[in-house]
């Protein structure tokens, strides 16, 4: 793990930017690969950005397109739910893919973008970064990044048309703390003020990390890291359905990244899909 940093934040203002504290320029002197692969659209406040990306998308924005803002108003997580994205205190961005994968390899995106995250994070804040399936990155027990996958598919065809990967990670605690109903679920990676610095090195970090990844989804290179930091396995969850509320108690993520339950009547279960929290 990495020592914990200390550093001291410094941030600015309008939209699109050049001369922000987080800008092509900052992002591109962290990466060490990749230097061609990535278009940065900088903004101060966007409604989500995974919207922002969207639309780009739908105009032919290429793949490697990465929108980021320094506040949403509407940060979207999954199911409908929001994800709080004050200003300045965290990174929040959307990657456009245009992936030649098959839609069920293309699920793998998610996956392999949590184990990205889940890296940087630990590396950067020397916090141990653990993943609830399928997209939530935790520390201490608590969320400190979202992942939100949207795909548009060609219904002439039938294939994928564009992907959009929306990341939000809690850099720092916001100034006013965080919202009374977010106290005990979300933890951010620094305790201290931050250097604005240390917001595009993770961009970059991350980016990198997926990117690796993506150039080789189909070989899974992710999927054992993955597992292994699982927050869930060997836990009881709450199985979140419309209807009701079940409990579970989590035995293993199989190969498909799909999640083998045991209920309480000893009946087990394999979901693909859902919403789960672990059971206190």
């Amino acid at each position: 793990m990495a020592d914990k940093n200390k550093i001291i934040s410094n941030l600015d203002k309008e939209s699109p930017s050049h001369n922000y504290e987080i800008s092509p320029e900052s992002i591109r002197e962290h990466l060490l690969n990749y230097q061609d692969i990535f278009d940065f659209d900088v903004r101060k406040v966007v409604t989500s950005t995974n919207d922002i990306a969207k639309k780009l998308a739908h105009k032919g924005a290429k793949e490697g397109t990465v929108v980021i803002s320094q506040e949403q108003t509407a940060g979207k997580g999954r199911r409908g739910k929001k994800f709080y994205s004050p200003a300045d205190s965290g990174v929040y961005m959307s990657l456009i893919l245009r992936p030649k994968y098959s839609a069920n390899q293309s699920l793998f995106i998610t996956v392999a973008s949590a184990v990205a995250v889940a890296r940087t994070v630990e590396k950067n804040s020397g916090k141990e970064a653990k993943i609830k399936w399928v997209n939530d990155v935790f520390c201490d027990d608590k969320k400190v990044s979202g992942i939100l996958t949207e795909s548009s598919f060609d219904a002439k065809n039938e294939n994928i048309d564009f992907i959009v990967l929306g990341i939000g990670i809690n850099i720092q605690e916001p100034k006013e703390g965080f919202p009374r109903e977010l106290e005990n679920i979300a933890i951010s990676m620094f305790e201290e003020n931050i250097f604005f610095d240390i917001k595009s090195k993770i961009i970059a970090q991350v980016l990198e990390e997926f990117w690796s990844f993506y150039l080789n989804l189909e070989e899974k290179n992710f999927l054992q890291e993955y597992k292994d930091r699982s927050i869930l396995i060997g836990r009881q969850i709450k199985i979140i359905n419309q209807d009701k509320t079940q409990i579970a108690t989590v035995l293993e993520i199989d190969d498909e990244c799909r999640l083998k339950v045991k209920m309480q009547n000893d009946e087990i279960k394999v979901l693909s899909s859902g919403e789960v929290s672990i059971a206190l």
